[in-house]
């Protein structure tokens, strides 16, 4: 199952994909799918139809891992 992400790299702005796993101590490469703008809009920098692209992991400043739909059913509506 894919792990949505938000992706902070240096000197761009911070992306949205998604990844299969995340990246071991050993990584060199983070392969991201479906890379697009927080906002939903095309990355202007990738060619039309690109799916699936590679970072260098020195690249990358940090990456944020977003809840998935499993971990949003088990936090449900709380009451104070």
């Amino acid at each position: 199952m894919p792990i949505g992400i938000i992706m902070h790299i240096a000197g761009e702005e911070p992306l949205a994909g998604e990844i299969d796993e995340l990246p071991g101590v050993e990584s060199t490469m983070v392969k991201v799918s479906h890379p697009r703008k927080i906002d939903g809009k095309d990355l202007s920098y990738l060619a039309d139809g690109v799916t699936t692209v590679f970072w260098p992991l020195w690249r990358i400043n940090f990456i944020e891992i977003l809840p998935g739909r499993e971990e949003e059913e088990l936090i449900g509506f709380v009451r104070e």
